[in-house]
């Protein structure tokens, strides 16, 4: 109908939350505060980061990366119109026009304790490019790498 609609979650890292760091409620609310609305055209992707206070007055700053899809197309309409706009009386059969074709927004998002607004656009913008080339690596494992990292012990071997 009017092409409003409601976020969803469609996956998530970690799948459970962390008992020090919970999964922010609403955040599909969050990364698109107009609304989740489907466009004419595909809009180039677009990168904020906002930022969250919890109940204990805690920072989370929230990385929102969103780029457009083409979706399916609702099932075609049938018209039957003459050259004015009004519709052809007379029992013509109507033929179908298929709609243009139309884009939803997805967001990539990141949420931090820490402030770093440069490492999530990049972060985030290599999970997109990995999701729109297609590449047959793991989201789960560039995410791991992403948030590892090794601290050498003190004194040990570098």
């Amino acid at each position: 109908g009017s092409g409003d609609g409601q976020g969803q979650i469609l996956q998530r890292f970690p799948e459970k939350d962390w008992e020090d760091n919970p999964f922010p409620q609403g955040i599909e609310l969050f990364c698109q505060p107009s609304g989740w609305q489907l466009f004419p055209e595909r809009n180039p992707p677009t990168f904020f980061v906002a930022v969250l206070t919890d109940i204990n007055s805690e920072r989370h700053y929230c990385a929102c990366f969103t780029f457009w899809e083409a979706v399916e197309s609702p099932q075609p309409q049938s018209h039957a119109r003459n050259g004015e706009g009004e519709e052809e009386e007379g029992g013509e059969a109507s033929s179908p026009v298929q709609p243009a074709q139309l884009f939803a927004p997805k967001s990539l998002v990141l949420v931090s304790r820490l402030d770093h607004a440069e490492v999530f656009r990049n972060s985030l913008g290599l999970i997109y490019t990995i999701y729109v080339d297609g590449l047959s690596v793991s989201l789960e494992n560039v995410i791991g790498n992403l948030l590892t990292c090794t601290i050498p012990i003190t004194g040990g071997a570098q």
